[in-house]
Protein backbone atom coordinates (compact mmCIF):
# COMPACT_ATOMS: atom_id res chain seq x y z
CA UNK A 1 0.00 0.00 0.00
CA UNK A 2 1.58 3.28 -1.06
CA UNK A 3 1.66 6.41 1.00
CA UNK A 4 0.39 9.13 -0.54
CA UNK A 5 0.98 11.57 2.63
CA UNK A 6 3.77 11.47 5.05
CA UNK A 7 4.03 13.89 7.82
CA UNK A 8 6.95 14.24 10.02
CA UNK A 9 7.90 15.84 13.10
CA UNK A 10 5.73 18.93 12.13
CA UNK A 11 6.17 21.92 14.30
CA UNK A 12 4.35 25.14 15.04
CA UNK A 13 4.85 27.87 17.45
CA UNK A 14 2.26 30.45 18.35
CA UNK A 15 2.81 32.71 21.60
CA UNK A 16 -0.30 30.67 23.44
CA UNK A 17 0.05 26.99 21.71
CA UNK A 18 2.01 25.07 19.68
CA UNK A 19 2.12 22.11 17.37
CA UNK A 20 4.66 19.61 18.73
CA UNK A 21 6.29 16.95 16.34
CA UNK A 22 2.98 15.77 14.51
CA UNK A 23 4.28 12.93 12.55
CA UNK A 24 1.31 10.51 10.91
CA UNK A 25 1.07 8.84 7.03
CA UNK A 26 -2.05 8.11 5.00
CA UNK A 27 -1.97 5.11 2.49
CA UNK A 28 -3.64 5.49 -0.66
CA UNK A 29 -7.26 4.54 -1.05
CA UNK A 30 -7.90 4.80 2.42
CA UNK A 31 -9.97 7.44 4.81
CA UNK A 32 -8.55 8.47 7.80
CA UNK A 33 -10.23 10.55 10.69
CA UNK A 34 -8.73 13.63 12.40
CA UNK A 35 -9.97 13.86 15.96
CA UNK A 36 -9.45 15.87 18.82
CA UNK A 37 -10.96 18.95 21.25
CA UNK A 38 -11.73 22.05 20.08
CA UNK A 39 -8.09 23.91 20.25
CA UNK A 40 -6.20 20.91 19.56
CA UNK A 41 -4.39 21.78 16.40
CA UNK A 42 -6.18 19.98 13.80
CA UNK A 43 -7.03 22.76 11.65
CA UNK A 44 -3.45 24.41 12.26
CA UNK A 45 -2.38 21.19 10.72
CA UNK A 46 -4.41 20.47 7.96
CA UNK A 47 -3.62 24.18 6.84
CA UNK A 48 0.19 23.37 7.34
CA UNK A 49 -0.54 20.56 4.88
CA UNK A 50 -1.14 23.04 2.48
CA UNK A 51 0.62 25.76 3.22
CA UNK A 52 -1.89 28.20 4.58
CA UNK A 53 0.04 27.96 7.90
CA UNK A 54 3.63 28.16 7.37
CA UNK A 55 5.07 25.49 9.72
CA UNK A 56 8.00 26.43 12.22
CA UNK A 57 9.68 23.22 11.35
CA UNK A 58 8.94 19.33 10.16
CA UNK A 59 8.30 17.89 6.67
CA UNK A 60 5.57 17.12 4.62
CA UNK A 61 5.47 15.29 1.35
CA UNK A 62 2.72 14.23 -0.80
CA UNK A 63 3.20 11.06 -3.10
CA UNK A 64 6.75 10.86 -2.70
CA UNK A 65 7.25 14.65 -3.36
CA UNK A 66 7.87 17.62 -0.35
CA UNK A 67 5.64 19.86 -0.48
CA UNK A 68 8.91 22.76 -0.36
CA UNK A 69 9.27 23.47 -3.88
CA UNK A 70 6.65 20.82 -5.03
CA UNK A 71 3.65 22.55 -4.13
CA UNK A 72 2.08 23.73 -7.55
CA UNK A 73 2.05 20.07 -8.64
CA UNK A 74 0.78 18.79 -5.74
CA UNK A 75 -2.13 21.10 -5.71
CA UNK A 76 -3.60 19.67 -8.95
CA UNK A 77 -3.61 16.62 -7.35
CA UNK A 78 -5.27 17.38 -3.78
CA UNK A 79 -8.24 18.76 -2.89
CA UNK A 80 -9.02 21.03 0.66
CA UNK A 81 -12.16 22.10 1.43
CA UNK A 82 -12.96 24.01 5.12
CA UNK A 83 -16.38 23.38 6.93
CA UNK A 84 -17.34 27.55 6.35
CA UNK A 85 -16.66 29.55 2.41
CA UNK A 86 -15.58 33.54 3.95
CA UNK A 87 -14.78 34.94 0.32
CA UNK A 88 -17.17 35.85 -2.51
CA UNK A 89 -20.23 35.96 -0.41
CA UNK A 90 -22.17 38.05 -3.08
CA UNK A 91 -20.99 35.92 -6.76
CA UNK A 92 -23.14 33.27 -8.12
CA UNK A 93 -21.99 29.90 -7.43
CA UNK A 94 -21.51 29.61 -11.75
CA UNK A 95 -19.20 32.44 -11.40
CA UNK A 96 -16.37 31.43 -9.09
CA UNK A 97 -16.88 28.21 -10.55
CA UNK A 98 -15.89 29.80 -13.81
CA UNK A 99 -12.71 31.50 -11.89
CA UNK A 100 -11.66 28.66 -10.26
CA UNK A 101 -11.70 26.06 -12.84
CA UNK A 102 -9.22 27.48 -14.86
CA UNK A 103 -6.75 26.94 -12.20
CA UNK A 104 -7.10 22.84 -12.69
CA UNK A 105 -5.72 21.35 -16.07
CA UNK A 106 -7.79 18.29 -14.87
CA UNK A 107 -11.25 19.94 -14.25
CA UNK A 108 -13.96 17.46 -15.35
CA UNK A 109 -17.32 19.72 -16.16
CA UNK A 110 -19.29 16.69 -15.99
CA UNK A 111 -17.86 15.64 -12.27
CA UNK A 112 -18.93 18.97 -11.33
CA UNK A 113 -22.82 18.83 -12.57
CA UNK A 114 -23.05 15.37 -11.45
CA UNK A 115 -21.58 16.87 -8.00
CA UNK A 116 -24.47 20.10 -8.47
CA UNK A 117 -27.13 17.77 -8.91
CA UNK A 118 -26.18 15.12 -5.97
CA UNK A 119 -25.99 17.91 -3.23
CA UNK A 120 -29.07 19.94 -5.06
CA UNK A 121 -27.21 22.91 -5.52
CA UNK A 122 -28.64 25.87 -7.57
CA UNK A 123 -25.72 27.47 -9.44
CA UNK A 124 -27.43 30.86 -10.19
CA UNK A 125 -27.52 31.25 -6.32
CA UNK A 126 -25.06 33.31 -4.39
CA UNK A 127 -23.06 32.04 -1.51
CA UNK A 128 -24.64 33.99 0.51
CA UNK A 129 -28.19 32.63 -0.17
CA UNK A 130 -26.93 29.30 1.05
CA UNK A 131 -27.42 27.93 4.14
CA UNK A 132 -24.11 26.52 6.29
CA UNK A 133 -25.10 23.24 5.05
CA UNK A 134 -25.31 24.01 1.61
CA UNK A 135 -22.01 25.93 2.06
CA UNK A 136 -20.34 22.75 2.78
CA UNK A 137 -22.09 20.97 0.18
CA UNK A 138 -20.52 23.82 -2.70
CA UNK A 139 -16.81 23.58 -1.15
CA UNK A 140 -16.51 19.71 -1.46
CA UNK A 141 -18.15 19.97 -5.21
CA UNK A 142 -14.97 22.37 -5.48
CA UNK A 143 -12.92 19.83 -4.35
CA UNK A 144 -14.23 16.80 -5.62
CA UNK A 145 -14.57 18.02 -9.22
CA UNK A 146 -10.74 18.64 -10.33
CA UNK A 147 -10.02 14.97 -9.91
CA UNK A 148 -7.86 15.28 -6.85
CA UNK A 149 -6.06 11.77 -5.66
CA UNK A 150 -6.46 13.16 -1.68
CA UNK A 151 -8.83 15.45 -0.29
CA UNK A 152 -8.28 17.04 3.12
CA UNK A 153 -11.17 18.13 4.60
CA UNK A 154 -12.10 20.29 7.93
CA UNK A 155 -15.23 19.51 9.12
CA UNK A 156 -16.66 18.39 6.08
CA UNK A 157 -20.06 17.05 7.64
CA UNK A 158 -20.40 20.36 9.72
CA UNK A 159 -23.89 22.00 9.52
CA UNK A 160 -25.05 18.77 7.25
CA UNK A 161 -28.60 17.03 8.46
CA UNK A 162 -28.35 13.05 9.18
CA UNK A 163 -29.43 12.26 5.40
CA UNK A 164 -26.76 14.57 4.19
CA UNK A 165 -23.94 13.10 6.21
CA UNK A 166 -25.04 9.70 5.33
CA UNK A 167 -24.66 10.84 1.50
CA UNK A 168 -21.35 12.29 1.74
CA UNK A 169 -20.22 9.49 4.12
CA UNK A 170 -21.02 6.92 0.80
CA UNK A 171 -18.88 9.57 -1.53
CA UNK A 172 -16.12 9.18 0.37
CA UNK A 173 -16.19 5.32 0.48
CA UNK A 174 -16.86 4.98 -3.52
CA UNK A 175 -14.02 7.34 -3.92
CA UNK A 176 -11.92 5.23 -1.50
CA UNK A 177 -12.74 2.02 -3.59
CA UNK A 178 -11.54 3.99 -6.58
CA UNK A 179 -7.88 4.67 -4.91
CA UNK A 180 -8.87 8.65 -3.40
CA UNK A 181 -7.34 9.01 -0.01
CA UNK A 182 -9.36 11.25 2.54
CA UNK A 183 -8.10 12.65 5.47
CA UNK A 184 -10.62 14.40 7.23
CA UNK A 185 -11.62 16.29 10.65
CA UNK A 186 -14.54 15.71 12.72
CA UNK A 187 -16.48 15.74 16.31
CA UNK A 188 -18.93 13.87 14.64
CA UNK A 189 -17.34 10.48 15.54
CA UNK A 190 -19.93 8.16 14.66
CA UNK A 191 -18.91 9.16 11.12
CA UNK A 192 -15.92 7.62 11.55
CA UNK A 193 -16.89 4.38 12.71
CA UNK A 194 -19.33 4.28 9.77
CA UNK A 195 -16.03 5.38 6.61
CA UNK A 196 -12.75 5.77 8.34
CA UNK A 197 -9.88 3.00 8.32
CA UNK A 198 -7.70 4.83 10.92
CA UNK A 199 -7.74 7.60 13.16
CA UNK A 200 -5.34 10.01 14.41
CA UNK A 201 -5.85 11.67 17.60
CA UNK A 202 -4.52 14.93 18.52
CA UNK A 203 -4.59 16.64 21.68
CA UNK A 204 -3.09 19.97 22.84
CA UNK A 205 -1.01 20.21 19.67
CA UNK A 206 0.67 16.19 20.11
CA UNK A 207 -0.33 13.09 18.54
CA UNK A 208 -1.84 11.00 20.83
CA UNK A 209 -2.01 7.86 18.93
CA UNK A 210 -2.23 7.24 14.97
CA UNK A 211 -3.74 3.74 14.31
CA UNK A 212 -6.23 1.52 12.22
CA UNK A 213 -9.57 2.48 14.80
CA UNK A 214 -10.03 -1.03 15.35
CA UNK A 215 -6.14 -1.32 17.10
CA UNK A 216 -7.05 1.87 18.41
CA UNK A 217 -10.12 0.99 20.50
CA UNK A 218 -8.80 -2.42 21.33
CA UNK A 219 -6.34 -0.40 23.41
CA UNK A 220 -9.13 0.36 25.98
CA UNK A 221 -11.31 -0.67 28.06
CA UNK A 222 -14.46 1.14 30.02
CA UNK A 223 -15.35 -0.01 33.64
CA UNK A 224 -18.28 1.14 36.09
CA UNK A 225 -16.91 1.99 38.99
CA UNK A 226 -18.37 2.93 42.46
CA UNK A 227 -17.44 5.52 44.10
CA UNK A 228 -16.20 3.77 47.36
CA UNK A 229 -13.70 1.90 45.51
CA UNK A 230 -13.19 5.08 43.25
CA UNK A 231 -9.73 6.28 44.93
CA UNK A 232 -7.58 2.62 45.46
CA UNK A 233 -7.69 2.41 41.50
CA UNK A 234 -7.14 6.26 40.31
CA UNK A 235 -4.09 5.80 39.29
CA UNK A 236 -4.56 3.29 36.24
CA UNK A 237 -7.54 5.38 35.28
CA UNK A 238 -6.35 7.53 32.24
CA UNK A 239 -9.96 9.31 32.35
CA UNK A 240 -13.12 9.72 34.60
CA UNK A 241 -16.67 10.92 33.55
CA UNK A 242 -19.69 10.72 36.40
CA UNK A 243 -22.61 8.36 35.97
CA UNK A 244 -25.97 7.89 37.86
CA UNK A 245 -24.36 4.57 39.79
CA UNK A 246 -21.03 6.20 40.07
CA UNK A 247 -18.21 6.53 37.65
CA UNK A 248 -17.00 5.24 34.45
CA UNK A 249 -13.09 5.31 33.80
CA UNK A 250 -11.68 4.37 31.02
CA UNK A 251 -8.42 1.88 31.63
CA UNK A 252 -5.24 0.59 28.90
CA UNK A 253 -7.34 -3.04 27.98
CA UNK A 254 -4.06 -5.37 29.61
CA UNK A 255 -4.79 -3.82 32.97
CA UNK A 256 -8.66 -5.39 33.08
CA UNK A 257 -7.57 -8.38 34.97
CA UNK A 258 -6.57 -6.16 38.03
CA UNK A 259 -10.62 -5.01 38.39
CA UNK A 260 -12.55 -7.78 40.09
CA UNK A 261 -16.71 -7.87 39.94
CA UNK A 262 -16.91 -4.32 37.92
CA UNK A 263 -18.92 -4.03 34.55
CA UNK A 264 -16.54 -4.02 31.81
CA UNK A 265 -17.65 -2.76 28.06
CA UNK A 266 -15.76 -1.93 25.01
CA UNK A 267 -15.91 1.74 24.37
CA UNK A 268 -16.63 3.31 21.25
CA UNK A 269 -14.45 6.47 19.90
CA UNK A 270 -16.66 9.10 21.02
CA UNK A 271 -15.96 7.42 24.73
CA UNK A 272 -12.75 6.97 24.37
CA UNK A 273 -12.02 10.88 23.74
CA UNK A 274 -14.59 12.42 26.38
CA UNK A 275 -12.95 9.95 29.02
CA UNK A 276 -8.80 10.59 27.48
CA UNK A 277 -10.09 14.43 27.82
CA UNK A 278 -11.43 14.42 31.20
CA UNK A 279 -8.78 14.94 34.29
CA UNK A 280 -9.33 12.33 36.88
CA UNK A 281 -11.68 13.46 39.50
Amino acid sequence: MRTVLSVNNLCKQYPKFSLKNVSFNVERGTIMGFIGRNGAGKTTTLKSLVNLVHPSSGNISFFGLPLNGNEKKIKQCIGYATGGISYYHRKKIKDIINITKDFYPNWDDNMYRHYLDLFSLDEDKKLMELSEGMKVKFNLTMALSHKAEFLILDEPTSGLDPVSREELLEIFLELASKGVSILFSTHITSDLDKCADSITYIKNGEIIVSDKISSFIDRYRLVAVKEDNYAADNKMFLGVCRSKSGFTALVHSENICKFNNVQVTVPDLETIMVHLEKENL
